[in-house]
């Protein structure tokens, strides 16, 4: 469901927002400093209930406002409203859809789907194993059942087993059985991470396509343990190196998505600009997959589309995202940037951030633009 509705208020430098995006194409554009990354922020912030700017989510909260309070309507028969709030001294969020208080961040993240592609984006290739396993944990969160609770039970068993680990005395009775946990649900996530990769690697392939010739590069899933033994043997038999440690060495916490580009990793090989479009194929085909599974269309947020990108690739991006029908919220310095790119009659939402007098950003929309 796209959104037609967001108000935000409290949020860093922005004035207090309140306005109706279009359903597909909105740009926003405005120079540096005015608050364009901010309105993706809040977005992002709706739909994963963290920012991809700062770990403590206090810090996006205006300085001179006690709570930053987030809400977006849902298009939909009725329509569907959702809200977060946090306050500078609270320690959690407060969420509530529908005028219900939502107990588990998981609802929202259900809800309102959304994939980022900005400047830290490289990290999905460049960064560490943990970010392309949050990567392959969204796809398989949205289109494969029992996934979460799979995930959640693994999680917590790793974490006792962990504990116990750490104890002067192993007691082996306990660890016993948190392994037989682990290794039960730990081959579930595994055997669901396995099924998604089996359906995101043609459609990745086909969107890649569509922005690159880029034929030797290949994605390949590790589990995360030796593939010739079982989970269960390995933890038993890991006891006493895990207990050195202090953690444990193999499972599905070590799970990766290897990236590679002929025999190199793509990181070490690539352009930047490639990297980015390698990058935003990987964005796109969750989307395009989650449509094609559930039905259930993805929010796309781009920031500084064009970083990285020559005006062919920027032309090929957009009418790649302008065929995809889908909800986009893209920002940049330039007008021209934005703008020019598109081909197609899709229609265009141009809004304005500028800064006001009192130093904050205010969104002025513009009159909708229509290419030919």
């Amino acid at each position: 469901m796209p959104i037609n509705r967001l108000v935000f208020n409290g949020l860093r430098n922005l004035s207090a927002v309140d306005f109706e995006p279009g359903p597909g194409i909105n740009l926003i554009v405005g120079v540096n400093g005015s608050g364009k990354t901010s309105l993706l922020e809040g977005i992002h912030i709706l739909g994963m209930g963290r920012s991809f700017r700062t770990r403590q989510l206090k810090n996006a909260i205006a300085h001179e406002a006690r709570a930053m309070t987030l809400f977006a309507r849902l298009d939909g028969e009725p329509p569907l409203p959702i809200g977060i709030s946090r306050s500078r001294d609270a320690a959690e969020l407060e969420m509530r859809m529908a005028g219900e208080r939502v107990e588990r961040l998981s609802q929202l993240i259900e809800t309102l789907p959304l994939q980022l592609v900005n400047p830290d984006a490289f990290r999905l290739l460049e960064g560490p194993p943990a970010a392309r396993r949050e990567f392959l944990d969204w796809g398989v969160f949205h289109v494969k059942h029992g996934f979460f609770d799979a995930w959640r039970r693994a999680r917590r068993a790793l974490k006792h087993r962990n504990a116990l680990l750490r104890r002067d005395r192993m007691d082996v009775k306990s660890l016993s059985a948190w392994e037989q946990e682990l290794s039960q649900w730990g081959n579930r996530v595994d055997s669901l991470r396995s099924e998604w990769m089996m359906d995101f690697l043609p459609v990745f392939e086909d969107t890649l396509s569509r922005l690159l010739e880029l034929p030797d590069l290949t994605l390949v899933y590790s589990r995360g343990w030796d593939k010739k033994r079982s989970l269960l043997d390995i933890l038993e038999q890991g006891r006493a190196t895990d207990q050195q440690m202090g953690f444990t060495q193999q499972g599905p916490q070590r799970a990766e998505l290897r990236i590679r580009q002929g025999r190199h990793s793509a990181a070490e090989v690539l352009s930047r600009g490639q990297q980015k479009l390698v990058v935003t194929a990987l964005k796109l085909a969750q989307g395009r997959l989650l449509e094609k599974t559930t039905g259930q269309s993805c929010l796309y947020l781009v920031d500084d589309l064009p970083a990285e990108l020559d005006a062919r690739h920027r032309q090929v991006f957009c009418r790649l995202l302008e065929s995809m029908r889908c909800q986009a919220f893209i920002t940049s310095v330039e007008h021209d940037a934005l703008v020019g790119p598109w081909q197609s009659q899709t229609p265009l939402e141009m809004f304005h951030v500028k800064h006001d007098n009192d130093g904050s950003g205010k969104l002025v929309p513009q009159a909708q633009i229509e290419t030919s």
